[in-house]
């Protein structure tokens, strides 16, 4: 290892006299002696290959041209959902996320309360009009996360082991799941009808045992299409006292009836769509509901902010509920250990959903359904494409089954993105026994312009597919 003789100016500790003392402190006479347990080949003894430092405008200049490869969805039509999707972001969402009493702290969590407390509150109340339910809890990471924490919550409560799940659920959300919950959770997948995607009833009857602790389903679901069989579903878990938990896209709840109103238990998903821009590892945050029943609220993990009368006369105030169940009060005592949470987007969410009202909400909707329709339409209109592959009926997530093109969704896609498109989700990995089949998302932004583009540009893809074809055919 190479011995530092200078200071660095921006590398702290490195000052030899600091150095000197440390190693004295720690009981050691050299830094190398700090790595005698690592073999000598796995050392790097050389200098590093570090180009000489730049100046602002040029260092700027450089990162600019690497971050001009992306291409976002301002360049490109955006096709492609599952699990982030591409929603209208009224300027007044940034504007109020942004504000430095919000912004500033750790984690969305500013350590001087100019109204931080309220507006939480605020968001938990217009959440838990939308989806019908009491107690909203400050949000956590993601859609996956508030998932996972339900099922805990329903472990604890029912003091059972087992999970049920649909097969049907997005494989990146099923490994969050199974390692947050394990080892104590066994998750178990319930099959589902080839035809409609629907949670199959006779699977589910079979797998469900006094072992059950919960069983989530969603709606709509990862493929798109409306689960309409909530009400038989929560019958079922609950003639064994098992919880129902429902997933939910929050942007289909203008024009879909809330799961509390199914027999949900918990409600969890994705902040997403309320206010908040796609981001490469960043905007995805989870929300999680119950009714205002004790047993349900006491296993909450995360903060929740209530309000109550203070001592002077026609004055409230805001504040954590019931903050002794957190580990924030009970460190290692606590049911779930709960930091870092996304209460940013929790208020994001709050501007969103006071600014559209229910009448916003409702237009949302149905005019996601209305563009989807209209696309699954135009697309079924092309020879050998089928869409949607199921006969249920989608929100704004439909499965295009491109296996009869003799065109792989890869080779598809690749066309689309050559000609300025992102194209759907490839599920042929994910969901080999749908075979060539994508996953395409419209939402609000799209116009009539923008879909008719999707359709005419894949329909040149295939058309110059059959040519090449043609050509190999007339030559042999």
């Amino acid at each position: 290892m190479k011995k530092q003789n200078t200071a660095h100016p921006y590398i702290p500790n490195t000052v030899p006299e600091v150095q000197k003392e440390m190693l004295r402190e720690i009981g050691v006479e050299t830094i190398d002696e700090l790595f005698e347990g690592i073999p000598e080949e796995l050392r790097f003894n050389k200098e590093l290959n570090i180009p000489k430092a730049l100046s602002e405008y040029e260092l700027r200049r450089y990162i600019d041209g690497i971050l001009a490869k992306n291409k976002d969805t301002k360049e490109y039509l955006n096709f492609l959902g599952a699990g982030c999707w591409n929603h209208f972001i009224p300027a007044i969402c940034d504007e109020v996320n942004s504000r430095a009493e919000f912004l500033t702290g750790y984690a969305g969590d500013p350590y001087e309360d100019h109204g931080r407390f309220q507006a939480l509150f605020e968001y938990q109340s217009l959440m838990a009009e939308l989806v019908d339910m009491d107690v909203v809890n400050v949000p956590t990471f993601d859609w996956a996360q508030a998932a996972a924490t339900s099922i805990r919550m329903a472990s604890r409560i029912t003091k059972r082991k087992e999970m049920l799940l649909p097969k049907t659920i997005s494989p990146d959300r099923l490994k969050i799941i199974k390692n947050y919950c394990s080892p104590h959770i066994e998750c178990i997948l319930v099959d589902y009808e080839e035809d409609s995607g629907q949670i199959n009833l006779r699977d589910l009857k079979e797998k469900l045992s006094t072992n059950t602790a919960a069983v989530y389903f969603e709606n709509p679901s990862y493929l798109g299409f409306i689960e309409t069989q909530g009400q038989k579903i929560s019958k079922l878990a609950k003639s064994y006292e098992a919880i129902t938990i429902v997933g939910v896209d929050p942007s289909s709840l203008g024009v879909l009836s809330p799961p509390s109103h199914y027999g949900a238990d918990i409600v969890c998903g994705d902040l997403q769509p309320l206010g908040m821009h796609m981001n490469y590892g960043g905007g995805q945050s989870g929300f999680i509901a119950t009714h205002d029943d004790l047993t349900f609220i006491q296993e909450f993990p995360s903060r929740l902010f209530g309000i109550a009368p203070t001592v002077v006369e026609g004055e409230y105030g805001f504040g954590d509920v019931f903050y002794d169940r957190t580990s924030f009060a009970l460190r290692e005592k606590g049911k779930e250990s709960v930091g870092t949470q996304t209460a940013l987007w929790g208020i994001t969410a709050g501007v969103y959903l006071s600014l559209l009202g229910p009448n916003g909400m409702y237009e949302l909707g149905k005019s996601i359904m209305q563009k989807s329709q209209y696309a699954m339409g135009q697309l079924g209109n092309i020879p050998n494409i089928v869409a949607s592959r199921f006969e249920s009926t989608n929100f704004k997530e439909f499965v295009v089954d491109f296996t009869h093109t003799r065109k792989s969704v890869k080779e598809i896609n690749q066309y689309l993105l050559d000609n300025g498109i992102f194209g759907g989700k490839d599920l042929s990995e994910e969901f080999p026994e749908l075979g060539q089949c994508a996953l395409l998302c419209i939402t609000e932004i799209h116009s009539k312009a923008d879909i008719d583009r999707l359709v005419s540009t894949i329909q040149e893809a295939l058309i110059g597919s059959r040519k090449e074809r043609d050509g190999v055919c007339a030559k042999d």
